[in-house]
């Protein structure tokens, strides 16, 4: 029920008054965005005063703007990789933040094939419960009702390890998933999971994982929305009721829960509310069973709202295969955030995915943009100058200019580069709102070719439109440069979605697959191809179907968090190429030369 409130937002009418409060502070705070900023800047200096690391700068105590762009310059993870060290070995003293590094957050991004160790403070868990409150007062205001179900949510932990100083190292959702924000959160009917704590927090990816399926397959009609933190993560979800179906409807026919099941608490948590259901699981059973699974969500599911999942940046290329087993559900993109800061959310969530714009809320750090111009070297500036240039602060930045980003955080991270390149579509009051353009890197290089993950993701999606007439589509890729070969070449390997086998694309299809992507690649690559004769023509190698899943599977048993893995864009590692290499079923060539001249620019 709409609430008529005081409060009332220009963002909406709120659903409650607890909603008002939220989307009110939205509006405050963006209104506001500059002094804000002037704030959040200041108490960091004043707090972190006396750290061994703005001493080095010789601040002086200084919180004011001026002081801190002209005498502290911008850095990388590498910089901070001794002061990091220091900490992680078990140094206490004040060296980043004045307030004690409480634990190691780990990023998803990797430095000299190590995984990067963000510091963090206590304070930071406040910080982004605080953003978590605001996502669902948003929703509140596109989709209606959603106080009257659940949410399938298959969220994740990850067992942490331990630094050799004795502090923490874990991904930052199972900081947060492990902390009484979210293990004692209050009761929202806004905001009521499928899935009970024990089976979250299970440490055991597959047990985990079917006990998820498992109560939300048993609350289905209740079910309002599903959603993962990836859109990768979602389509593990549905093949791992592929491949488990059988033993589910088995648990409910017979109320008995799968011996694989061994978390004590976890087993006696799922044993308390299951029944024998013989009715439910025949229908699981009527729906699994058929070979079409087109639509899927939506018919075990039937009340689904939307899919809350990330598909920005390289997650884009799930939404066909998300939209054919949801049915073309709405794909709701909620909020934008690393392991160094969370940044903001969407405040228009059921926009198309290519729409996606996230409002930095300027409260959670200090931001900072460099222009960011796409025909400069892979830096676009000299960063290992002392002092950089002046960098445009967060309400100065341009509509429809890209930039990177930087941030100053409470927890001692200054001006650090995050890596993400955004495009400024607009602003809400004063705070500006970005488009994910990708994460600054190259991917794939052979000669004097540069190979980004925006440029790749845009040559698949251009070559798998040649795949409709087959009724087939990619649902999977990686790539890897082979400079086995001379010349080298690009090779380009996908899983593939045949919904008629009978109508599998054939050799000469995926050989203009091929071409296809050529021709969407940049022109240094295609004078390589045509000119200079440095770069072969581009393979794709079709793998079987699974492929993908063993190798997060491969990823996980060595480390990788389940919440924060992403197929990786190029692989260069041995025993990965090797495993994807004995997955292979075919192998296609580019037919003919892509085009190219001198006189195009582009």
């Amino acid at each position: 029920m709409v609430v008529d409130s005081p409060l009332s937002s220009p963002l909406g009418p709120p659903a409650c008054e607890k909603d008002a409060k939220a989307l009110q502070f939205i509006e405050e705070m963006t209104r506001n965005a500059e002094s804000v900023q002037q704030r959040v800047l200041a108490e960091i200096l004043s707090r972190n005063a006396e750290t061994e690391y703005l001493t080095r700068f010789q601040l002086n105590g200084a919180t004011d703007r001026e002081t801190f762009k002209s005498k502290l310059p911008v850095i990388t993870y590498e910089d901070l990789q001794p002061e990091i060290h220091r900490i992680a070995n078990g140094d206490r003293s004040a060296i980043l933040s004045a307030q004690p590094i409480s634990e190691f957050l780990t990023s998803s991004g990797t430095s000299a094939g190590e995984r990067k160790l963000m510091p963090t403070i206590k304070e930071e868990l406040d910080r982004r419960q605080l953003l978590y409150s605001l996502l669902m007062p948003v929703m509140n205001l596109y989709v209606a009702g959603l106080d009257k179900g659940k949410g399938l949510y298959f969220l994740f932990v990850k067992s942490e390890t331990r630094t050799p100083g004795g502090l923490l190292a874990r991904p930052v959702l199972t900081s947060y998933y492990k902390s009484d924000h979210f293990k004692t959160r209050p009761y929202d009917p806004y905001n009521v999971y499928t899935s009970p704590n024990e089976a979250i927090l299970c440490p055991d990816s597959f047990q985990s994982m079917y006990t998820q399926m498992l109560c939300g397959l048993l609350d289905r009609h209740q079910v309002l929305r599903l959603g993962a933190v990836f859109a990768s993560g979602l389509l593990r979800a549905i093949r791992f009721l592929q491949l488990n179906w059988r033993q589910l409807a088995h648990d409910m026919e017979t109320g008995s829960l799968n011996l694989k099941i061994t978390d004590p608490l976890l087993r006696e948590c799922i044993v308390k509310t299951l029944k024998p259901n013989p009715e439910l699981a025949q229908f699981v059973h009527h729906e699994c069973s058929k070979d079409d699974w087109e639509g899927i969500i939506v018919r075990i599911w039937p009340n689904t709202k939307y899919l809350d999942v990330i598909v920005t940046g390289a997650m884009a290329q799930y939404i066909p295969t998300l939209d054919y087993y949801s049915g073309g559900l709405p794909l709701a993109c909620t909020m934008y955030a690393s392991s160094e800061c969370y940044f903001g959310l969407n405040l228009n969530p059921m926009c198309k995915p290519s729409e996606v714009s996230y409002t930095i809320m300027p409260n959670m750090a200090y931001f900072e943009f460099f222009p960011h111009e796409p025909n400069l070297d892979s830096t676009g500036f000299d960063f290992t100058r002392e002092l950089p240039p002046k960098l445009v602060d967060l309400v100065d930045v341009e509509v429809g200019k890209e930039y990177e980003l930087l941030i100053t955080t409470y927890a001692g991270l200054c001006r650090y580069r995050v890596g993400d390149i955004l495009r400024v579509t607009g602003f809400h009051n004063s705070a500006p709102q970005f488009h994910f353009v990708r994460r600054k890197n190259v991917l794939l290089s052979i000669d004097s070719d540069k190979t980004d993950e925006a440029e790749l993701q845009t040559a698949v999606e251009n070559a798998s439109h040649l795949l409709r007439e087959h009724n087939a589509s990619v649902v999977e890729y990686t790539s890897h440069a082979d400079t086995k070969t001379i010349p080298g070449h690009y090779v380009v390997y996908w899983e593939l979605l045949v919904k008629d086998s009978t109508n599998s694309p054939d050799n000469d299809t995926l050989e203009q697959c091929c071409l296809a992507m050529e021709e969407s690649l940049n022109s240094v690559y295609r004078q390589g191809r045509v000119a200079d004769n440095s770069i072969g023509p581009l393979e794709i190698r079709v793998v079987k179907n699974g492929t993908f899943e063993e190798l997060m599977d491969y990823a996980i048993s060595r480390g990788a968090s389940i919440n924060q893995y992403k197929v990786p864009r190029c692989v260069n590692f041995t025993p990965i190429l090797e495993l994807l290499d004995s997955r292979v079923v075919s192998a296609h060539f580019s037919p003919a030369l892509p085009h190219w001249s001198p006189e195009r620019s582009q």
